[in-house]
């Protein structure tokens, strides 16, 4: 998973982190269940940015008004950090936290889901609060606390590393989110302020057992420890919802790598799966920006030797992952380069580097994509056979996934009975959600 680099100095750092529905009804333990009219229910995830409410304005309100929350079955909010002692936290703590984006900031009613502003008095604000409206206009559709990502996934290794670390690090979590205990922050707060919003956790972990960010700490014993920790998550998860009145199930998700050497390093197939609701696969970034060399990013298929959905997804199921529990990871973005030479398509040749954007050299959104698309300056180019899609104007290359693109992965999902489609990340597609409708219409919509 990534996180923008504007936000590094201001929120955090970019990925460089290198993806759907369905075998027949299964449990609610895991895997699809039967949707309306007996037809099977794919997932429909899609990544929520914390920090996405400053620059790019990107409010919890317009994943409503843009017909995304209709099309959706999980909400994941990105992300929870992870503290130095091993625990899930949060506060205002530049690049680390941010409590105000989260449940302080108070939202007038113009950018209110339920068109009402928040009072000073109320206990929950922000992000977590319109989420909550969200989820009361939208039923059925469950939001999931994301954890790490590939900023903040520096201290995993430490909190799984002993049965006592993982006890401690799984109950903070679920204290802090799934009971809702939020640190009080002027009237915001207080003990069960955001109790029921959370359906459940995300483990970003990017990545045990193998290098990810720079100050990411990672050992062999990661791969074990991962299990176990998974295992803690589910075994905690499991105790509160039986506690409670009304008992629930709480869903256990993870966000996995698509490079092989990365999944042997860190992942005990078969036995995390058995603890897993799903998991999201990496779906893009196979090859990025900083290469030397143009590349798609996010093909259906390639060349053997080549990163691919299709390597990805026959990677995980060779390892003993069950079909209905992976989830295809689709990029809402592209991979850009400037100073493209050696002509034709543009695709496979060299560049002198990222192309200018507007957040982070490389990396565009893809409604700034369309616009590209349709201004006649560049041309749009396509591998059926490979499924991606890439723009080049002569000089400047952009590989990115289009509704055509996205169609074709849908059709794939369908075909090998995986378990549905995510997005990373919501605030990349157009004001009328046009990629997400792509991907409900071609999963089959959900209304």
């Amino acid at each position: 998973m990534r996180r923008s680099t504007f936000v590094r100095t201001a929120v955090a750092a970019c990925s460089l982190s290198l993806l759907a529905a369905l075998a027949p009804a299964a449990s609610a333990q895991g895997g699809s269940q039967e949707g309306r009219h007996g037809k099977p229910a794919y997932k429909r995830v899609g990544y929520f940015t914390q920090w996405g409410v400053y620059g790019r304005d990107f409010q919890v309100k317009d994943i409503d008004t843009s017909g995304q929350a209709a099309a959706l079955t999980h909400i994941n909010y990105a992300f929870g950090n992870v503290s130095a002692d091993g625990k899930c936290f949060t506060g205002n703590i530049p690049g680390e936290a941010d409590a105000w984006a989260d449940y302080v900031r108070p939202l007038d009613a113009e950018n209110s889901v339920d068109g009402v502003a928040d009072t000073s008095e109320q206990p929950l604000a922000g992000n977590f609060n319109q989420l909550r409206e969200l989820k009361a206009k939208h039923p059925g559709l469950k939001v999931l606390i994301s954890l790490g990502g590939w900023s903040w996934s520096t201290h995993f290794s430490d909190a799984a590393r002993t049965p006592a670390s993982r006890r401690a690090f799984v109950a903070s979590c679920i204290d802090l989110y799934i009971k809702g205990n939020l640190p009080f922050d002027g009237a915001r707060g207080g003990d069960g302020a955001a109790a029921g919003l959370f359906d459940g956790i995300d483990l970003d972990w990017e990545w045990p057992g193998s290098a990810g960010d720079t100050d990411t700490v990672h050992r062999p014993e990661d791969k074990k420890n991962f299990t176990a920790l998974t295992h803690e998550f589910r075994t905690q998860l499991d105790a509160y919802g039986k506690s409670l009145k009304r008992p629930r199930h709480y869903e256990l998700t993870a966000f996995v790598p698509t490079a092989p050497a990365k999944i042997d390093a860190g992942f005990e197939v078969p036995r995390i799966m058995r603890d897993f609701d799903f998991v999201n696969l990496q779906g893009y970034d196979f090859h990025v920006s900083g290469e030397k060399n143009t590349a798609q990013q996010s093909a259906l298929r390639a060349a053997r030797g080549d990163f691919s959905v299709d390597q990805t997804v026959r990677d995980w199921l060779r390892r003993g992952a069950p079909a209905h529990k992976l989830v295809v990871g689709m990029p809402f973005y592209g991979q850009g380069w400037t100073g493209v030479t050696g002509g034709g398509d543009g695709l496979d040749q060299s560049a002198a580097g990222p192309a200018p954007a507007t957040w982070a050299a490389g990396y565009e959104d893809y409604e700034a994509l369309r616009r590209l698309a349709d201004s006649g300056t560049y041309t749009v180019h396509r591998d059926r056979r490979g499924g991606h899609a890439w723009l080049f104007d002569g000089t400047t290359l952009w590989t990115y996934d289009d509704p055509k693109v996205l169609r074709a992965k849908t059709s794939y999902i369908r075909h090998r009975g995986l378990g549905g489609a995510m997005f990373w990340s919501l605030d990349g597609d157009t004001a009328d959600g046009e990629l997400t409708a792509a991907v409900d219409d071609g999963l089959g919509r959900r209304h």
